[in-house]
């Protein structure tokens, strides 16, 4: 089995075997979204490049939805599996599936209930409104495989395996960009032949991942019956997981005001965005795994009342995470032009010239923010839920806020200004919150229930 002990070996060690291949599985599922852009916008054209770009936060919503119900599971899990309960351990990933499957076909019917009146809502421009609105379409049919292949990848880490979401995203990614090709390139299919290859992807992966994870669960002893669905450990899992969720969704929410303060200033500019935050959200999706890793590593440790090792795996973490942002910073800064030419099938100036100067302005701080996500995952990890959420409130609050003050200056510019200034802030705040100690409480009390 490749399930792992975080509770044993150098914290430095321990976190970088586990969280490396977590990394680069996070590399080749945005590497896949990426493809996306890339090919529609070299074989389509600037105004597709848009549409996908436009439907993209809307996309992000769903996505918040999955991933914060995956890290607020994972962490009970992770929890039972490092205090060595298996059986209650198999009850939370099987009532987290279960719930999984039903909130996804919820979702799936608002989201194309609903996509064409948000889409409205946020004044898309007409000339890309079909093409975003089908692509969001195609999008909410394949939320069941996305939602599900979510919640097994967190089951998989929670017991310390990253290495076979590893090689599912491998698979995944490599299917997608193939059918990307295929599709799009190939046979003519433009924005929707994206879709359908994303889809198509997400559901093989899916499917693959819940064999495997369920051979996993029956080949464990547990030593005792365990229940297929229990409220009881559903309400466990609901008490961390709705505020990740929140936190996602607040996040994503915001930027859908983001996008829309973007959509103002015109079809190149959202297509110059869409490039530029695909490249930016690859990066701090990196880095979010890496708080995905402390989380995990963070419960493991709780779950056996080992608190100072927590505080050794933040320093291993701050240093891991600034290793991995360099190359992002030094790609963005210094070759951000030929990055943004990779989406750009006419090599207009304005759309390479938009995307260009908003890495310019935000890779520097990727530092900071680092330091941020490790922080708060080790404040979800301890299950100090309340810090955790309000350091990630602020920094959206200021980013949404700041963007429409900034650009009534400075334009779009503006809206680029104010993710480096919400970042500082909320790691600040980040770091007042794991400094006092609070999460060190809350932890000792639940190794004593």
């Amino acid at each position: 089995m490749n399930n792992r002990d975080l509770t044993v070996g150098r914290p430095e060690t321990v976190l970088w075997s586990f969280a490396l291949p977590m990394l680069l599985s996070v590399a080749f599922q945005q590497l896949y979204s990426i493809a996306d852009s890339v090919i529609v916008g070299k074989f389509v054209g600037g105004d597709a490049l848009a549409a996908v770009s436009a439907s993209y936060p809307l996309t992000m919503i769903f996505i918040a939805v999955s991933t914060g119900f995956s890290a607020g599971a994972g962490v009970v899990i992770s929890r039972l599996f490092g205090g060595g309960e298996h059986a209650k351990m198999k009850t939370a990933a099987s009532t987290s599936i279960i719930f999984t499957l039903a909130v996804s076909l919820v979702l799936t019917v608002a989201g194309l209930a609903f996509s064409s009146p948000v889409l409205r809502l946020l004044d898309t421009h007409a000339g890309i409104f079909a093409d975003s609105l089908l692509y969001l379409n195609i999008y909410c049919l394949g939320l069941v495989f996305l939602f599900v292949y979510n919640i097994d990848n967190g089951v998989f880490t929670a017991m310390g395996d990253s290495r076979t979401p590893l090689w599912l995203l491998i698979f995944s990614s490599l299917l997608n960009i193939a059918l990307d090709i295929a599709f799009v390139a190939g046979l003519g299919l433009g924005v929707g032949g994206a879709a359908w290859a994303t889809l198509i992807a997400q559901g093989v992966s899916a499917l693959a991942a819940s064999a495997l994870l369920a051979k996993r669960l029956a080949a464990m002893a547990s030593g005792e019956r365990y229940s297929r669905f229990s409220f009881a450990a559903l309400r466990s899992i609901l008490v961390i997981a709705v505020p990740s969720i929140l936190q996602n969704s607040f996040v994503s929410v915001g930027n859908l005001f983001i996008q829309a303060r973007v959509n103002y200033f015109g079809v190149d500019v959202i297509a110059g965005y869409g490039a530029a935050i695909k490249l930016n959200t690859f990066a701090i999706t990196c880095f979010t795994t890496m708080s995905g890793a402390v989380s995990s590593y963070t419960a493991q440790n709780m779950g056996r009342g080992l608190i100072d090792r927590v505080s050794e795996g933040l320093r291993a973490g701050v240093k891991i995470i600034f290793i991995t942002a360099a190359p992002f910073v030094i790609a963005f800064t210094a070759f951000g032009k030929p990055l943004m030419s990779l989406f750009d099938k006419s090599g207009d100036s304005t759309i390479i010239d938009v995307g260009r100067t908003m890495l310019l302005i935000i890779a520097p701080f990727y530092f900071f923010v680092g330091v941020k996500i490790v922080c708060d995952g080790i404040l979800r990890g301890s299950g100090a839920i309340y810090a955790f959420t309000t350091a990630t409130f602020v920094d959206l609050i200021l980013r949404v806020v700041l963007c429409y003050v900034f650009s009534a200056f400075w334009d779009e510019v503006g809206i680029w200004l104010a993710w480096p200034v919400g970042w500082i802030i909320s790691t600040l705040i980040s770091v007042g919150f794991y400094r006092s100690g609070g999460w060190k409480r809350l932890a000792k009390a639940g190794s004593e229930q």
